[in-house]
């Protein structure tokens, strides 16, 4: 037997294992990377996260990705280079973290990289009967593996599309191992660059769990601060937006792309909700002259009434449900606010009250994937819903 496999047997047969949960979102903000501890697999798994960091990205990465992201034209070879290079560049944020740490390479199982989504491409968003679903993430795994000396698991979503899945939203899966619960109805729901929500009804087989991508989360907002506020990333604390007017006529000419009219589950993303879209949203409305403040605050708007009227789907009187909130979203207070004014009926808190950081939660997830990849069983995801295969995601890359 190979030395590899013989490692990964011994792995898969340890009562927990270490894990370094990685996430990159599409708000390009920085590496979210997640310490875990993570004991059992399956529904008997539970976590622990030992350490978190977000390791903010310089302007050269966010540049570079950027030339890149969510195009459908692109410099080939810029593509085919940044695969690598951005696993490197991962590889050394996690070296430093370790080191910070104070925690050997060598005391670490797994590494789970979710990668850097630089396009996702639904049937339902390119609607050629040609092709099928498809999404790409860059961050090589050979690469990370190597750089770091730890195996790595990475290129999750592949496999959902192969079971035909459309390769988002994955957070389900996680949930559903770490936050079922056999007597409350919980919503969990993540607000990054997309926002998205796990709906976990309460009950042992959680056969009703589903995953769905929303609308835009932080995306449009932090495209459009970049674009009319030099020098900033995003508008902290919605202190732009506070100041601006909701304009009524661009919010609703927001709100009718047919997207929101698709069945759930769906998945979306800046390849349909950026600025382009803004802008024919505003000739629609004849909005195109307003200050920028009122534009920013009509876009924190819009993705408020999106959550709102996809989460008003689901609530059912007979039914108290909580939301427990995570992502970069929920450190803007107008977005909060607006909606807990909007879900009156819900008890609206973060993942902090299952114990899970809110701003770690999406690196954990991946996590529990790898240790799913390595130690889980193939039954782990049978209950699950329609649109959400029972399929082990990742490949595996060794550090030799």
């Amino acid at each position: 037997m190979h030395s590899h496999i013989t490692k990964l047997y011994q792995l898969a047969a340890k009562p927990s294992r270490r894990i370094i949960g990685l996430m990159s979102g599409t708000s390009l903000d920085g590496l979210d990377i997640a310490l875990c501890h993570i004991h059992g697999s399956g529904q008997q798994s539970s976590v622990k996260v030992e350490q978190f960091i977000t390791v903010p990205y310089s302007d050269e990465f966010r540049s570079r990705v950027q030339a890149v992201f969510a195009k459908r034209q692109v410099d080939l070879q810029q593509l085919t280079l940044l695969h690598p290079w951005i696993a490197e560049q991962h590889a050394q944020m996690i070296n430093q973290a370790l080191h910070d740490w104070q925690v050997p390479a060598s005391e670490v199982d797994l590494i789970a990289s979710h990668g850097q989504t630089v396009y996702h491409c639904p049937k339902r968003q390119h609607q050629d009967p040609a092709w099928g679903n498809a999404t790409l993430q860059l961050g090589d795994g050979d690469h990370l593996a190597v750089h770091t000396g730890i195996i790595t698991v990475s290129d999750f979503r592949q496999k959902h599309i192969a079971a035909g899945g459309e390769g988002a939203p994955l957070a389900a899966y996680g949930d559903y191992l770490l936050f079922g619960s056999a007597t409350e109805h919980r919503i969990l729901l993540n607000i990054g660059g997309i926002a998205n929500l796990t709906y976990l009804p309460a009950g042992e087989t959680l056969s009703g769990v589903f995953s769905t991508d929303i609308g835009p989360g932080n995306t449009l907002m932090d495209a459009y601060v970049r674009q009319h506020f030099p020098g900033l990333q995003y508008d902290a604390d919605a202190r732009l937006a506070t100041t601006g007017t909701v304009q009524q006529k661009l919010l609703a000419a927001l709100l009718a792309a047919e997207f929101f009219q698709l069945s759930l589950p769906k998945t979306t993303g800046p390849e349909v909700f950026n600025l382009a879209y803004l802008a024919r949203a505003q000739q629609q409305s004849g909005c195109q002259d307003l200050p920028a403040v009122d534009v920013l605050a009509t876009l924190n708007a819009f993705s408020a009434q999106a959550i709102i009227k996809l989460v008003q789907q689901l609530l059912q009187p007979e039914r108290p449900t909580v939301l427990y909130a995570s992502g970069g979203g929920i450190h803007n207070p107008l977005l909060m606010q607006q909606l807990k004014q909007g879900l009156p009926q819900l008890s609206l808190t973060t993942t902090a009250e299952l114990a899970i950081l809110p701003d770690a939660k999406e690196a954990v997830l991946f996590a529990l994937l790898a240790n799913e990849c390595v130690a889980g069983t193939t039954t782990t995801f049978n209950h699950l819903s329609t649109g959400m295969p029972a399929v082990t995601m990742g490949k595996i890359s060794f550090a030799d």
